[in-house]
């Protein structure tokens, strides 16, 4: 009985492991998106490639040791690299599947019987080798798709730094913006309070109506409303800079610069470069090949598996005895094991697999699409800013001469002084616009930079192995 039952076992065994032989290895996807445009729409130059470095052209130390600052202490980012030191462990945990696992188990008891009295010692190691065989590359899946994490991980990191520097950055200059601001309302109430002298000085001559000194001084006052908020937005706009600096946000940073003039534009590259250098999408990517991986290994854990095992132990009475070369015992076992019934529940796990494969499919295409839209965007909204500080900078010089007018007429008695406050409001929209659009300008050039996927710093030469 038992020489004929170890054929019949050996027939079973090839059996279900020929069942297995049309192995599901999907295809390694390839990264090209159809209807990708040769150029960007609102691009009017040739493209030229992305430069990297794009934070060295504003050449100010205070912002580089900002930026260096934020990297090192900022939270977001340190919780953005602890997440890729655990991926990186985690893979580190997947590979350790490929090999043997080598475990000492060790045990020791007393016992005592009363029939006659007596007292027993017992004393066991055994040492054990267990080895899984990939035979279907299922274990090679799962380390492939920790790989992938890691990767996107990594990605999604660089991705957070960009996006930390940009927002450094621009904060930066939200806070020279606020301090011009501040100091143009700050003007105008030294203006106002000029204006009041002498328009009381002429109505105490009886030169001037009561009306007009009401005027002047409702002037003052909202002035004066005006700086109080401007002084909190300020003290805003610098706490925000020191909470993604990681300190605390005392409102007592100190930024001294000015907002320069962008008046040079920059290289774009082509829409298709753009899938292969910005992090975020590459992040996206890797996790699409980590869903492809996740219903590889799906599909396989419904595949027989080979187990291999090898023991040695001793069992003696005293402990001193273990491992005697006289007494040790061993063991070799090879197993196969293969799902027949679960309820259904390999097949759901598998099913869910390729659900959110198919999920991920669409989360990068989205990314992708929404990648291409912040950079016509910026490119769109840079043109119009272009336009609009050269048109608003030309109504700062006609509304400054046409306040300055109105003023001298209304004191040589040619025009009412509510034509001197309505040429001093436009005086003073034009002249913060000029302000507000050359700090949107400054914010914009940021956005695409990184939208475009330029890096803050030189790129080294190393190459991530995937």
């Amino acid at each position: 009985m038992i020489w004929q039952f170890k054929p019949s076992l050996v027939a079973v065994s090839v059996l279900l492991l020929s069942a297995c032989s049309n192995q599901f290895n999907p295809t390694e996807r390839e990264q090209d998106i159809a209807n990708t445009p040769e150029q960007w729409q609102q691009a009017k130059a040739s493209a030229l490639k992305v430069e990297d470095n794009w934070l060295q052209q504003l050449e100010h130390p205070h912002v580089f040791a900002l930026v260096e600052q934020a990297l090192v202490n900022n939270q977001q980012i340190l919780q953005s690299g602890y997440d890729v030191a655990i991926k990186q462990q985690q893979l580190i945990a997947s590979g350790a599947a490929l090999w043997p696992s080598l475990d000492l188990s060790m045990r020791t008891s007393r016992s005592k019987d009363n029939r006659p009295v007596s007292y027993n010692n017992a004393s066991s190691a055994n040492l054990t080798l267990s080895y899984e065989v990939d035979l279907w590359g299922k274990l090679s899946d799962a380390q492939r798709q920790a790989n992938l994490d890691f990767l996107a991980q990594q990605a999604s990191f660089e991705q957070t730094k960009q996006r930390l520097v940009g927002d450094v950055v621009s904060s930066w200059f939200n806070v020279i913006a606020a301090q011009k601001l501040l100091a143009l309302y700050q003007q105008r109430e030294k203006n106002a309070e000029q204006n009041l002298a002498i328009i009381e000085s002429g109505y105490r001559q009886g030169l001037n109506d009561a009306l007009d000194v009401y005027l002047t001084r409702n002037e003052l006052n909202t002035e004066r409303s005006r700086i109080a908020g401007q002084q909190a937005t300020l003290s805003q706009a610098i706490r925000t800079l020191e909470r993604l600096t990681g300190n605390y946000p005392s409102g007592a940073l100190s930024v001294e610069a000015d907002l320069p003039l962008l008046n040079k534009s920059i290289p774009l590259g082509l829409p298709s470069e753009l899938i292969t250098r910005k992090p975020s999408l590459m992040a996206s990517w890797y996790q699409l090949l980590s869903t492809d991986a996740s219903l590889a290994y799906a599909h396989k854990q419904r595949f027989p598996s080979l187990d291999l095992s090898a023991t040695l132990g001793d069992s003696t009475a005293r402990v001193s005895d273990l491992f005697s070369p006289s007494s040790l015992a061993w063991s070799l076992v090879g197993s196969i094991s293969m799902p027949l019934f679960d309820a259904g529940r390999l097949s759901a796990n598998e099913e869910a697999a390729r659900l959110s494969m198919l999920r991920q499919e669409q989360v990068y295409l989205a990314s992708l699409y929404d990648a291409f839209n912040e950079v016509e965007t910026a490119i769109s909204q840079e043109q119009s800013l272009q336009i609009r500080y050269l048109a608003t900078l030309k109504a700062q010089e006609n509304a400054i001469a046409a306040e300055q007018l109105s003023f001298e007429q209304y004191q040589n008695g040619l025009v009412t002084y509510t034509t001197v406050l309505d040429a001093q409001d436009r005086s003073f929209d034009a002249q913060s616009s000029v302000i507000e659009i050359k700090n949107q300008l400054i914010i914009n050039r940021i956005n695409l930079h990184i939208a475009l996927g330029g890096d803050f710093s030189q790129p080294t030469n190393e190459s991530t192995e995937q």
